[in-house]
């Protein structure tokens, strides 16, 4: 455990409504006394927000930034054009050690790359990933890699099962985290080439690997880590997201059908708002791009201040926890089976 509070850089910029939202997020999170918040972008924007609220003796600092990365804007333009946006700026804290970790709801190809090529990579790790918290019958599991890694090898998705494994282990308290891969059966012999040869190196890991999981069996609650490539687990995410929306617009439309319908509304009014906790992004704030030297998380470009504030407790205690040392550590235990002994395991195959 560190000493002092963990130091967030805030993109204030970021996100749909900008300062307006971010900014009462991150002192909503500055108040619980978790986390020194840094936001940083326009100064005069962000003190309009400020002069709002009473932030009077909170941990809270500005770092003006003079520009923004606009939606449309290519993330290598971004990073080559604008030194002064307020993604890179926060990096640039992080980089420097004036910050432990960076959140932002802004672009979000744009604070992959700066979050890449500014902070940089841990020891050990060949591509950072992005994880997220899925709700599942149980309780939560983590996806990873749903979008920063679109073609991959079978190490990557090593390396992102143990990576995945220690976040499980820090912020859902799972002992020895049970990991499963992602295929079109429960069967050894199941999957595409990039399945079948990254099962038999997490066969041979140091993690608790159960086999692989079918796609209907995602949300039982049965495992605690599922590795696929980005592009698959992109596509998870967004058809789970796609359909809470849709399950919860139909059920809304019957309940609200007749008089039976809305007295079973107001009876089972407290399980429905159990239900949407669950499945509330809010709830966890942020994905969080793991295998970098600091904390950096991506948020929803919707993000409201529940959104903001939850993303920033989760940054900090990722840095109380000290995930990055464990990850790294982790990492290191299974550094061989990236090198020469993954040709041995396909001779041995």
């Amino acid at each position: 455990m560190t000493n002092r509070k963990p130091r967030i850089a805030v993109d204030a910029m970021g996100g749909d409504f900008g300062p307006h939202v971010v900014v009462p997020g991150a002192l909503h999170a500055a108040r619980t006394g978790k986390a020194e918040v840094i936001l940083v972008g326009d100064q005069d924007a962000i003190a309009a927000q400020l002069a709002r609220y009473d932030a009077k003796g909170l941990p809270v600092s500005v770092v003006h930034a003079s520009q923004v990365v606009e939606m449309e804007e290519k993330p290598s333009e971004a990073l080559r054009r604008k030194k002064d946006s307020s993604i890179q700026v926060a990096c640039n804290l992080v980089r420097d050690g004036e910050a432990d970790g960076v959140i932002s709801a802004g672009h979000s190809g744009a604070t992959l790359a700066c979050a890449m090529f500014t902070i940089g990579r841990a020891p050990g790790v060949d591509r950072p990933a992005i994880a997220t918290f899925m709700p599942t019958e149980k309780s939560h599991c983590v996806i990873i890699d749903v979008g920063a890694n679109v073609d991959c090898k079978p190490f990557h998705l090593l390396q992102f099962g143990v990576m995945a494994s220690v976040l499980a282990e820090t912020m859902l308290g799972r002992e020895n985290p049970a990991v499963a891969l992602l295929s079109n059966g429960e069967e050894s012999g199941k999957g595409n080439l990039l399945v079948k040869e990254t099962f038999d190196l997490l066969r041979l890991s140091s993690l608790n690997f159960v086999g692989n999981i079918e796609g209907r069996d995602l949300f039982t609650g049965n495992v605690d880590v599922v590795v696929c490539d980005g592009f698959v687990g992109n596509v998870v995410v967004k058809q789970a997201e796609g359909l809470a929306s849709s399950l919860g617009r139909l059920l809304k439309g019957e309940l609200r059908r007749g008089f039976f319908g809305k007295i079973g509304t107001m009876l089972a009014l407290n399980a429905l708002k159990r239900f949407s906790r669950l499945v509330d992004y809010a709830e966890y704030g942020g994905a969080p791009l793991l295998g970098l030297k600091g904390i950096c998380l991506i948020c929803h470009g919707a993000s409201n201040s529940k959104a903001m504030s939850s993303a920033v407790r989760m940054a900090a205690r990722f840095v109380d926890m000290e995930a990055n040392t464990h990850l790294s550590e982790a990492v290191a235990k299974n550094i061989d089976l990236a090198g020469p002994r993954r040709h041995a395991v396909n001779e041995q195959r």
